[in-house]
């Protein structure tokens, strides 16, 4: 991403995605799994959950691993999003990072999972002595200095937004669970990503030129600057910068009306990468592609922001999940991948 001092004509809104979802970006499966959430969350004064997955995230960034791409070079299987096996829904947001690292961590080939009750539902059972992995959702309450406030000045209450746990458990988990739930064992193949891309492109109507030696999305003229593919060792990588900066692009104040005006060292430039980076991994895992990291050296920069601020990745992986939908919404309904059901 790169500034640019231009002025820039008016111009009409842009056209929003038919197909873009915009549920709660960092939920689970929803529903009865929901109410199986534990009661610790991050109001009344108990522990932060958002204090614990950052802490988790920076401990895998100081280890020189970038959590969302790690599952692929760590793991061997091919590229997914993580899924709950009972409902079909992918998962979003932070949660995906979380799942895509215990699924490493613990040399799962499948990316499926379900709460307890699901896997007892579906005629299974998660096997004794398993670990749970946490999966969080966005709650809302309202505090009782808001309530006094909203009293006293004859106005509506304002609601504040906290983080709720529940576990889930991988499908190589459990036994017994229906074949429904476990998913094809069929050898998937990355998805071709010229249409694709092409879709996206026209569908978003960014302007990208194919010209330079350096990528960058010029928020002011809504322009996309890209080297020519003859200049990346594979082709596959000028997609995926191409993304990378089409991900930028959805901060538009025309689109997603993101903050695009930092400049580059500060935390907001850093924050907007971090945001476009998972973007791109969402995306590319949603072509069963593997992504890889465009700016290794912010990685300095990233933990900078995490440290200052311990709900920054949370709201990062939902602004990613949420430009990564809005993108796929473009898409004819037949590229989108998503689950039947």
């Amino acid at each position: 991403m790169e500034q640019n001092r231009n002025r820039v004509p008016a111009r009409s809104s842009l056209p929003t995605p038919a197909g873009a979802s915009h549920r709660s970006l960092v939920e689970g499966d929803g529903g009865p799994a929901a109410r199986e959430a534990s009661e610790r969350d991050t109001h009344g004064g108990r522990g932060t959950l958002y204090a614990e997955i950052t802490a988790k995230i920076i401990a895998e960034l100081e280890a020189g691993r970038v959590p969302w791409v790690q599952p692929w070079t760590g793991s061997g299987g091919v590229p997914t999003m993580p899924t709950n096996a009972a409902t079909g829904r992918r998962y979003s947001g932070i949660n995906v990072l979380m799942l895509w690292a215990a699924a490493v961590e613990r040399g799962y080939s499948s990316g499926r999972w379900l709460t307890f009750r699901q896997a007892l539902a579906l005629g299974g059972n998660v096997r004794k002595g398993e670990r749970a992995t946490m999966v969080v959702y966005v709650d809302r309450f309202v505090p009782e200095d808001e309530r006094r406030r909203a009293a006293d000045a004859g106005e509506e209450t304002r609601t504040t937004a906290f983080l709720k746990q529940f576990q889930v458990f991988g499908v190589e988990q459990c036994d017994g669970l229906a074949d429904s739930a476990l998913g094809t064992a069929a050898v998937v193949e990355p998805t071709p990503m010229e249409p694709w891309m092409d879709a996206l492109i026209t569908g978003m109507q960014v302007d990208v030129q194919v010209a330079g030696d350096r990528a960058r999305y010029h928020r002011l003229v809504d322009r996309i600057d890209v080297p020519p593919p003859s200049a990346y060792p594979e082709p596959v990588n000028w997609y995926r910068t191409v993304l990378h900066e089409l991900a930028h692009a959805t901060g538009h104040k025309d689109r997603l009306a993101r903050d695009l005006t930092g400049w580059f060292g500060s935390a907001a430039y850093a924050r907007e990468e971090l945001i476009a980076e998972m973007t791109a991994a969402f995306l590319c895992a949603a072509l069963w592609t593997a992504p890889t990291v465009r700016h290794a050296d912010y990685i300095g920069s990233w933990l900078a922001v995490l440290r200052a601020d311990e709900r920054a990745i949370v709201r990062a992986a939902s602004a990613a999940s949420r430009a990564a939908d809005y993108m796929t919404g473009f898409l004819p309904a037949d590229m989108r991948g998503e689950p039947s059901s």
